[in-house]
């Protein structure tokens, strides 16, 4: 009996493992294609900014407008975005990230991640990112980028 009960325990510990161990594939996975978001901006490069970006995707920035002292909400276009990073400009754009709070499920998954932005070196604005990220054939593609940002 003693072995059935030990072996049963080893059954589930191993199951515990396996999912465990999933789970961090995933985040790497995400991790990766936030990532290559950030390598993109520093790089210039609007195509692979462009790639991780699931269609119809969103960018939003809360912020305190300084004129009224009131929370303001502004959205961004992806098209946009892109780009503003691939025109050429002779700052590097540096966002660095500090943590990743990722949430994982089936194939919806969220990364909260403080971060602080640099210009050519120089601090710029710091604040979080929240990321909506949707796993379609292609792999984990970003839906919606929220950030906060302070001086």
């Amino acid at each position: 009996m003693p072995k059935i009960i030990l072996g049963l325990l080893f059954f589930i510990v191993c199951l515990f493992a396996q999912a465990q161990s999933s789970g961090s594939k995933e985040e790497t996975e995400i991790k990766q294609v936030i990532g290559q978001l950030f390598d993109g901006m520093r790089k210039g490069d609007s195509a692979m900014v462009r790639s991780v970006f699931y269609s119809g995707a969103r960018l939003q920035t809360t912020y305190v407008d300084k004129k009224t002292g009131k929370a303001a909400l502004r959205e961004e276009s992806i098209t946009d975005f892109a780009k503003a990073v691939g025109t050429p400009h002779k700052e590097v754009w540096d966002e660095r990230l500090f943590a990743y709070d990722i949430k994982v499920d089936d194939n919806l998954a969220i990364a909260w991640t403080p971060y602080e932005f640099y210009l050519d070196g120089k601090f710029s604005h710091k604040g979080v990112n929240v990321f909506q990220l949707f796993k379609s054939e292609k792999g984990w593609k970003v839906i919606s980028i929220a950030d906060t940002r302070r001086k």
